[in-house]
């Protein structure tokens, strides 16, 4: 027979002479609630903490976005402020960090001359000075070109979350958990295969956390309507090359 250490003993009297406290006082009982103090969100159906999470999203302009997306077989790494009128921040793709940035309709590219280089080209004088002329400057995409499309939807928030925040399949709750020391309700889109969002169960139902179905990348959001300073860089800092850009 294995003796129990004495003060688990006082332990675990003092939890009985708690509860007991309790339940004279009135309570129904002594079990730890999960959702004791927090914005109540835990308690309802998966499907509601999914429509309440997207609507606290859509209800402030600003946020931050970090992680990684798969898409079209390729991975980003992104690290992005949005607000309702544009973005700021960085993104990495096979081994390139660029800076992109969306004022209103106008977006900005901006990356090291390695960046501007074409890697299966004989390298020229004429190559070389195209890139270093671009080496660390703002780059306006034209609207027109196929980088504009691609490359705005990144800065993009209201574009980015409706697409993001939809769990795919039976949705269904998957326990309270935590993420960065803040009390998270988990809910996942057929079991996880349609991804994995945690619902912040302190102040507003943010989502926190995302793991997107088919391993198609994770992100964290944070620093919800948390505002930021969001302007067109300076002229002389700046390179427009009219409707197209150059080839990378």
């Amino acid at each position: 027979m294995t003796a129990i250490p004495q003060s688990r003993t006082r332990r675990a009297a003092l939890v009985s002479a708690v509860c007991a406290l309790a339940v004279g006082l009135g309570a129904t009982g002594c079990s730890e609630d999960p959702d004791a103090g927090t914005n109540g969100v835990g308690k309802l159906p998966a499907k509601e903490i999914q429509a309440r999470t997207q609507k606290a999203a859509g209800s402030v302009d600003t946020v931050r976005l970090s992680g990684t997306v798969v898409t079209s077989g390729r991975t980003y790494k992104l690290d992005m402020r949005l607000k309702a009128g544009g973005g700021s921040g960085s993104v990495t793709a096979e081994g390139s960090t660029f800076h992109l940035l969306k004022v209103d309709d106008q977006l900005f590219l901006k990356a090291d001359a390695a960046f501007w280089k074409h890697e299966d080209a004989k390298p020229g004088a004429a190559d070389k000075a195209a890139a270093d002329k671009l080496d660390g400057k703002y780059v306006k995409v034209p609207t027109g070109d196929p980088s504009y499309k691609k490359f705005s939807g990144f800065t993009d928030k209201d574009l980015l979350l409706d697409g993001l925040l939809t769990l795919h399949g039976a949705v269904r709750t998957d326990g309270h958990h935590e993420q960065s020391g803040v009390r998270t309700i988990r809910i996942t889109g057929d079991g996880g295969d349609g991804g994995t969002l945690d619902v912040s169960l302190e102040g507003e139902p943010y989502p926190l956390r995302l793991v997107r179905g088919g391993g198609a990348g994770t992100l964290s959001f944070s620093s919800w309507g948390e505002d930021f300073a969001l302007r067109e860089p300076a002229e002389d800092d700046t390179v427009d090359y009219g409707k197209q850009l150059p080839s990378s």
